[in-house]
């Protein structure tokens, strides 16, 4: 199976966004193995090289702004398929959020998700071809205290995912989106909560990385619509104030 799927990856062009740590990275790691071409778009260059790793510098908060910039780049090349990752947290009340903080939080966590969308899914459709991936979060269909800001963007994510789903379906295009818990990476390092310490308390970067892959794996005509995952015992730890 794995030199199937190397096969079926093989010089494949694929976009990832938040490509340089915690899932994107992960995700990147296991597509480069399968010998694929990644298009990685962050702020930062990742610390590792491989001569199949682009570097796209762009910071998503700002989409709008160089929407131009990204939609050059993307008709220079045959994209085969986009894993939107890109996210950040900041978990509070919301009168705790300026009007300018809720603004750029949701042009990374929701508008760029869209956007890049937007400027594939002509192309795409042309070629009759193409997957989307998307990294939404357990906050998609659950929501929790201080997380009103995260939750509006990841339940308007997930209805977006559905609809273009519904709408790609006639024209070959894989629409997919992963729905993970509390993930051990530094997207937690300035947040209230923080994983659990024992192995069942927390999900791995590769478990989703594996799991992308495995959805790369189904047969033409399967599309796996929506996964959720949870950590074993699903238990949240609450931050010292000290």
């Amino acid at each position: 199976l794995h030199s199937i799927l190397t096969y079926m990856l093989l010089n494949k062009n694929i976009i990832v966004t938040g490509s340089s740590s915690g899932i994107g990275l992960s995700i990147t790691k296991a597509l480069l193995k399968n010998k694929a071409n990644v298009f990685g778009i962050s702020r930062r260059n990742p610390n590792f090289s491989n001569k199949n790793y682009h570097h796209i510098q762009f910071d998503l908060s700002n989409i709008e702004t160089e929407y131009k910039k990204l939609s050059s780049f993307i008709k220079e090349k045959p994209i085969d398929g986009f894993i939107s990752n890109a996210g950040t947290g900041k978990l509070d009340s919301l009168e705790n959020f300026s009007p300018k903080q809720i603004s750029e939080f949701i042009k990374l966590n929701l508008n760029s998700h869209i956007i890049i969308t937007r400027l594939l899914l002509p192309y795409f459709k042309t070629i009759n071809n193409g997957f989307l991936i998307y990294i939404g979060s357990e906050a998609s269909y659950k929501v929790g205290k201080y997380g009103s800001i995260y939750s509006a963007c990841k339940f308007g994510l997930r209805g977006f995912v559905k609809s273009i789903r519904i709408e790609t379906s006639l024209n070959n295009i894989k629409v997919t989106q992963i729905n993970p818990g509390i993930v051990k990476t530094p997207f937690y390092n300035n947040l209230k909560i923080s994983p659990g310490k024992e192995q069942d308390e927390f999900i791995e970067p590769n478990d989703i990385a594996d799991i992308i892959i495995d959805v790369l794996k189904m047969r033409i005509g399967t599309v796996i619509d929506e996964i959720n995952l949870t950590s074993q015992k699903q238990i949240i730890k609450f931050k010292s104030k000290n």
